[in-house]
Order: structure tokens, then sequence, then C-alpha cells
């Protein structure tokens, strides 16, 4: 059965069965940091598919109030609402991940690999901070 390239493959094209932890099912994608195992919750991935929607819906909005040269204060606020909307879509991803793939990690008992996703974690935070 081939699925696809990163949807279920190893890196040589062969298709790999997906095992299960906790209920999830794993796949190592080859597309991730280090093939981790990326597999967002269901309810995670609509809400997010959804809020992305209607995010994408008001940036087109404020286009159009900057192409009928509307009021700043209002080309603002909306601006400030779509900031907020992402911030909500960023942390619903980032508690989906801290509370699967951080949680195996701390799970495994494999200190490298704890390292790793402390690493990783305390990176993303940062950059999310600028």
């Amino acid at each position: 059965m081939k699925l696809g390239p990163g949807l279920n493959e190893n890196v040589y094209g062969t298709y790999v069965p997906p095992d299960t932890l906790w209920g999830y099912v794993i796949v190592l994608d080859t597309y991730t940091r280090y093939g981790y195992p990326s597999s967002m919750e269901k309810e995670t991935a609509e809400f997010c598919v959804k809020r992305l929607g209607k995010i994408e819906g008001q940036v087109r909005g404020v286009s159009r109030m900057i192409e009928e040269k509307r009021y700043c204060i209002d080309v603002l606020t909306q601006i400030a609402a779509i900031r907020a909307a992402l911030r909500k879509v960023e942390e619903a991803v980032l508690k989906d991940h801290v509370s699967h793939c951080v949680a195996h990690a701390m799970a495994s008992g494999d200190a490298a690999e704890q390292s790793k996703k402390v690493a990783e974690l305390m990176d993303v935070i940062e950059r999310s901070n600028r």
C-alpha cells in the first residue's frame, strides 16, 4: 500500500505499518525535524483548520479595508484580532504537541530523546515570543 511521501513511508519509499502508543497512531514522517511522530489529535487538527479558514477570511477583509482606504484604527483593530486568532491556533498546536510528543519522550526514559524534546520545545517557545 503506497500512501505518498511523508505519509507513512520511510526514506526508501516502502510502506511502514504504524505502531500505536497510548491509542495514537504513530507514523514517523520523513518531513519532521528528526523523523518524529506527527500524530496531532483529530479534534486539534479540525479546530486549527477551521480557525485558520476564518483567519484567512479576516486577512482578506483587512486587505479589502486597505484597498478601500478605511480608517487606520479600524485596520489596526482587525490586525490585532488576526494576531489573537493565530495565537489561539499556536496554543492549540503547542498544547497538543506537549500532551503527546513531549509526554512520550518523558515517559520513554531515554535521556537523549528527553533532552532533544526539551530543547525543541524551548526553541519553539522562544521563537513564538519574538
